[in-house]
């Protein structure tokens, strides 16, 4: 009696191949990939380039990555249509009842922050007047020594 593999990921028919050399090293991909870009330096350049031409390895890779590249070239992309936003926030709002994008409430709308920096501005203009005013409460006059209206009606005897 032999013991089977587990059935897993790696020991499936669809990965026969596996372990008998049909499979690319990733590095190998990673640096013809670069290759293919442009993005190596040019004595990396031409070291990838030697061993394409001198491995079948490199060479296999080099022509399934290039295969795959003219394959994706010749797709054409897809662009969304005019109604795709309108789409997406019909579902949201179908799907969160409401809770995202509901009508607006006025405190919503208000934006506070500026209503702040307006009120603030207001209360030191009127500030400004009250003290500038000859008959302003903020202001106190130097001159006059008893205050008007709380004093003594009656002189101390």
């Amino acid at each position: 009696m032999t013991a089977e593999p587990p059935p897993g990921p790696d020991h499936g028919p669809e990965h026969a191949g596996a372990g008998d050399g049909d499979d690319i090293d990733e590095a190998i991909i990673a640096k013809v990939s670069d290759y293919l870009d442009g993005a190596l330096p040019d004595d990396a350049r031409a070291e990838v380039a030697r061993k394409i031409a001198e491995d079948a390895t490199w060479k296999r890779a080099h022509a399934e990555l290039t295969e795959t590249r003219n394959f994706l070239s010749g797709l054409r992309k897809a662009h969304a249509p005019s109604s795709f936003v309108e789409g997406v926030a019909e579902t949201i709002h179908k799907r969160s009842a409401g809770r995202f994008f509901a009508r607006r409430t006025f405190g919503d709308r208000v934006p506070f922050g500026a209503l702040l920096v307006v009120a603030l501005a207001g209360l030191l203009v009127i500030a400004y007047v009250l003290w500038s005013s000859s008959t302003g409460s903020l202001k106190v006059d130097p001159d006059r020594a008893t205050p008007h209206g709380s004093g003594a009606v009656l002189p101390p005897p």
